[in-house]
Formats: C-alpha cells, structure tokens, sequence
C-alpha cells in the first residue's frame, strides 16, 4: 500500500506532493495512481480502470501545475507554455451540465465532461489547479520548512511552518535540541 504523506490540502497541492523528496514518484505507475484516487475519494470523478493513459494525463497536469504555481506564489508571469499546456488539457474535456431528478430537491444539474476516462481525469486536476491559481490565498502556499521535505501546504494558521507537524516538525525540534546539546556532552569531565 502507498503512503501519501500530506493529503487533504487543495487538489492541486495534493497531485503536487506526490513526488515528495526521497520518496520517488508515488504515482509514477498505475497502482500508485490508482491508490492516490482512491486516497482523494470523492474530489474527483470514479475511474474504472487506471491505465497508462490515466497516468501519462496525471503527470501532465502535475509537470504543468509546478511551474505555474511557483510563478504564482511569486506574483510573476505564468511560464506560456505550462500555460498552453493546461488550457489545452482543459479544452480536451469541456464541461457540460446534465440535467437529473433528485427526490430531495427535484430538478438539479451536475457538470459532466463527455471524454475518454484520461482526458476526464486530467481536466478535473487541470480545474483544480485552476481553482488554486485563480484563489486569492495562492501567494500563501508555503513550502515545508523541514530540511528534507519538499511538500507544499496552505496553512490553515499563520505561523504554520511544517507540512506536517507531528513529522516534519518533530524532527526539525530534535535537531535543533541534538545541535544544542551536542557541545555539552565534549565539555564534562
């Protein structure tokens, strides 16, 4: 089973962590993809069955996404390319609404892309990445500050400094208590 260290953040952040630092690509075949999704549950449309297209789509919304957010964060212009690339990746899988019946509210309507299960895939992580971008907080993505991590989080709080605090943060504290104490163990007799 794939661990996710870091979910439950905006979509576009989670499809960021999965290529955390030491940990490889967690969704670099179809069993990661397929166990990511199941991870994200119902944030995104059910896929029957994750083939090589589903993860060659996913890793393009995510090759995208990274420069596109890091333009964002800083305020700058977004590369032109990432940029084509997604709203190319958008325009593959336009959306549509459906019209149904609820029994509790009557008639109601449900977006619907009619496209190939990749190209599905791959609008609604485009959307979201679009939701991110467009949101005014997106300049205050932070990068954990964890030596060794490269998850990035909205922090809910301020002065959140960790991906997550329990990991990340805990060992930060033991090294600063290890490089503190360290000098005093060469000093007694």
């Amino acid at each position: 089973m794939t661990f996710f260290p870091l979910t439950g953040e905006p979509l576009a952040l989670d499809l960021l962590n999965t290529r955390p630092a030491g940990a490889g690509d967690l969704i670099a075949d179809r069993a990661g993809l397929a166990a990511w999704l199941a991870v994200e549950g119902d944030r995104l449309s059910r896929v029957a069955e994750v083939g090589e297209a589903e993860v060659a789509a996913a890793h393009a919304v995510r090759e995208a996404a990274g420069p596109l957010l890091e333009a964002a964060r800083r305020g700058a212009r977004p590369p032109a390319a990432q940029l084509e690339a997604l709203n190319a990746v958008l325009a593959a899988a336009p959306v549509s609404r459906e019209l149904y019946w609820s029994a509790l509210t009557g008639p109601a309507a449900a977006p619907h892309r009619a496209a190939a299960p990749a190209a599905r895939l791959a609008a609604e992580l485009a959307e979201a990445v679009v939701d991110l971008l467009t949101d005014a907080r997106v300049t205050l993505v932070r990068a954990c500050e964890a030596e060794d991590c490269v998850l990035l989080f909205l922090p809910v709080h301020p002065r959140r400094r960790w991906c997550v605090a329990s990991a990340c943060g805990n060992r930060a504290r033991v090294a600063r208590y290890y490089a503190r104490h360290k000098g005093e163990k060469g000093e007694r007799p």
